[in-house]
């Protein structure tokens, strides 16, 4: 393998873990107690089991992975099968020549283990940024906010949820499947990012509001364009939200602006009612970007607390990473 489709014993019990759905009693293992047994065990059962529940699992056969990183995941298996046993395990080799075989996709889907044992599935692009945007897919404070919300479901349930710069979708179908809102509206600016959002929404047996054969049971969902330059006052107050998030928006000064003239915009939607509660996730890679974003909400008297960090630990992201979560008072 090249030095960049290495997944490495991490990314291989992340996949397993995580993004593959494995099953509930190998959630059981130790890490340390998996890593072991996978690099010493003589016993091809469990490479069998692994096979059976992450690439074999119905949900990733259905919704399959990028063969690019089905492939890197199947040949770390084969590396750890090669190191303890001496004759080859026929089924890793037939699986890993089907994605040979198998013809490379600008989408690919990935599949997040809910606590209430459903999950959510996107169909994401495989390139970091694609048709001139980032949108397409999941970034790691969009997880992060999920897990904050499913351990907060009260800030949600029974209200209206409008999500800026929705991406992928991953918040917001967390959102939606734990968190019991009454509508969740999902915006976002560009045609594609909105296209693919439609099609996650979808994929997750949810409705869009205009299906009347909607589940009554769960919230009116909506797919919404909204450019934060021009969105008017007027346009915000169709939504009436009383929640407004965002997950990793801040990543310019031209975006962190745009977001907090949005953000003012939807304060003064409801002047002689109570104003939307705000969370916005971000990543701290540049604390210069994160001191200009408190700084722009000062000047815009826009009041501002971080979130205590949450407990959960639900989705794979890399775990050096600092994330925040702001409780906005507009």
């Amino acid at each position: 393998m090249a030095p960049e489709e290495d997944a490495g014993t991490e990314l291989l019990l992340q996949s397993f873990e995580r993004r593959f759905l494995a099953a509930r009693a190998l959630r059981s293992f130790p890490w340390q107690s998996l890593e072991a047994k996978l690099r010493d065990s003589s016993d091809s059962e469990l490479l069998r089991d692994i096979l059976q529940k992450t690439v074999k699992h119905p949900v990733c056969v259905k919704h399959p992975p990028s063969v690019k990183y089905v492939r890197c995941f199947l040949s770390e298996l084969i590396k750890k099968h090669e190191a303890v046993h001496t004759e080859p395990l026929d089924e890793l080799y037939e699986a890993l020549a089907e994605t040979l075989m198998a013809k490379e996709s600008t989408q690919g889907h990935r599949s997040y283990l809910l606590p209430s044992g459903g999950s959510v599935t996107l169909s994401e692009s495989t390139a970091i940024i694609s048709h001139g945007t980032t949108g397409l897919v999941t970034w790691d404070a969009a997880l992060y906010l999920a897990e904050w919300a499913i351990e907060n479901p009260g800030a949600f349930t029974d209200r209206t949820v409008l999500e800026l710069g929705s991406g992928a979708g991953l918040t917001g179908l967390a959102i939606c499947k734990m968190c019991h809102p009454r509508a969740y509206i999902f915006s976002d600016c560009h045609s594609r990012v909105l296209k693919q959002l439609r099609g996650n929404v979808l994929l997750n047996g949810l409705s869009l509001e205009a299906d009347i054969t909607a589940n009554l049971d769960s919230p009116r969902v909506t797919v919404a364009q909204l450019d934060w330059d021009v969105a008017t006052v007027c346009q915000l107050s169709a939504f009436q939200p009383d929640v407004v998030i965002a997950a990793d928006v801040l990543y310019c000064p031209e975006a962190i602006m745009s977001l907090v003239g949005v953000l003012r915009r939807l304060a003064a939607c409801r002047e002689h009612q109570r104003a939307p509660e705000v969370y916005v996730a971000f990543t701290v890679r540049n604390p210069g970007t994160c001191q200009l974003f408190t700084t722009e909400l000062g000047r815009a008297g826009i009041k501002w607390e971080a979130e205590p960090r949450h407990d959960q630990k639900l989705f794979p992201y890399e775990e050096h990473l600092e994330m925040a979560i702001l409780n906005l008072t507009l």
